[in-house]
């Protein structure tokens, strides 16, 4: 039987194992691509901030945000996360190194909530959901239930099991 490691699933990056950093760094790497693609001149023109903000709000952020939902996000992702965020904006304003400019100038500027906030209210957004749903249903049960009595369900199947990555107990 072969195992994957990485695979690329309806756009995102689905890794072995369970850190978001890798589908992180992918998508920020896509979207630093985009901006700096030499036939792109949207960021370098003379049109409005706003406009360019919009264009950054409609077609860069939902590149980055999609499958947001899911990511088990670490301090070393939020770092990763908020330098993506600052690079943008100062890339969309056109503020290179040597105008020391300030980070919460920039933020002021552009009136952009930080990307990190984005990301965490979009984690939580399935919850309102659940809360909704009838209590007989499965999320609305493992939601509700205390952490102990879903061990026994939440491990993962054998058969999904590398020797390469132990899963279990033994993980310190």
């Amino acid at each position: 039987m072969v195992v994957l490691h990485t695979n690329v699933y309806l756009g995102s990056l689905v890794h072995s194992t369970t850190p978001s950093s890798p589908d992180i760094s992918r998508r920020s790497a896509i979207i630093h691509a985009a901006m700096q693609n030499p036939d792109n001149h949207i960021w370098k023109s003379r049109i409005a901030i706003s406009a360019k903000l919009n264009l950054y709000n409609i077609c860069i952020l939902p590149i980055f945000l999609y499958g947001s939902e899911c990511w088990a996000v670490t301090k070393r992702d939020v770092l990763k996360i908020d330098a993506f965020d600052r690079w943008c904006l100062r890339k969309l304003l056109g503020i290179k190194w040597y105008h020391h400019m300030r980070n919460d100038e920039v933020r002021r500027t552009t009136r952009q909530p930080h990307l990190l906030a984005i990301v965490q209210a979009r984690r939580f957004s399935p919850f309102g959901h659940i809360a909704r749903m009838p209590d007989e249903t499965d999320a609305k049960i493992s939601i509700a239930s205390p952490l102990g009595e879903l061990e026994e369900t939440t491990r993962m199947p054998s058969y999904y099991v590398d020797e390469d990555y132990p899963v279990g107990p033994e993980i310190q």
